[in-house]
């Protein structure tokens, strides 16, 4: 499934979010779960790809809802020296 190319201005940070069935991934500020899914690493696959689409982040939240990882896609304002 190729998930939709995002509109003008439209670039929302994807959070994988844990769920009691399971694993989400969220757009930012969004009340809904764009996908559910049985494992972790199948989140992150799926939020990998609408990051990378919409040229936004991802960020991957623990069990304890703390976010434990984070990956940029696209431009970064600040992009470290050296």
């Amino acid at each position: 499934m190729r998930p939709k190319m995002p509109k003008k201005n439209q670039h929302k940070n994807q959070h994988v979010v844990p769920r009691k069935r399971g694993w989400a991934v969220k757009g930012a500020g969004n009340a809904r779960a764009s996908s559910v899914h049985p494992t972790q690493r199948a989140a992150i696959a799926a939020a990998r790809k609408i990051a990378i689409c919409h040229g936004s982040e991802m960020l991957i939240h623990g069990k304890n809802g703390r976010i434990r990882a984070r990956s940029t896609y696209g431009k970064d304002p600040f992009p470290p020296n050296g």
